[in-house]
């Protein structure tokens, strides 16, 4: 991961070091996994967001970890009963970051 650190899932998910380790390559998939996302939400590849930024935005962070919080918490696939989106917060988080035109 480029983007986040297991250290901050661990803290997102207020998961203690033993839940943590017995989950460590779950939590590492859904970090992966939501910094795939983002970059390929905001069309535009890391070293372009630090070289603009001068380093990682902490709304990309966030965002990041919304996402991962957002899968370990809705683990399921969704039906009626368990319906839920990812949170508003996160469109607000990345949008200032997309890349609109090439």
């Amino acid at each position: 991961m480029e983007i986040i650190t297991f250290d901050q899932i661990k803290a997102q998910l207020r998961l203690d070091d033993e839940q943590a380790t017995q989950e460590h390559d779950l939590l590492e998939m859904y970090g992966e996994a939501a910094e795939e996302t983002v970059l390929a939400l905001i069309r535009r590849p890391l070293d372009d967001v630090v070289c603009k930024y001068g380093s990682i935005p902490a709304r990309l962070r966030q965002a990041c970890l919304l996402l991962v919080d957002n899968s370990y918490k809705e683990r399921s696939p969704a039906s009626s009963q368990n319906m839920s989106a990812v949170p508003y917060s996160f469109d607000l988080l990345i949008k200032p970051l997309m890349k609109l035109t090439e």
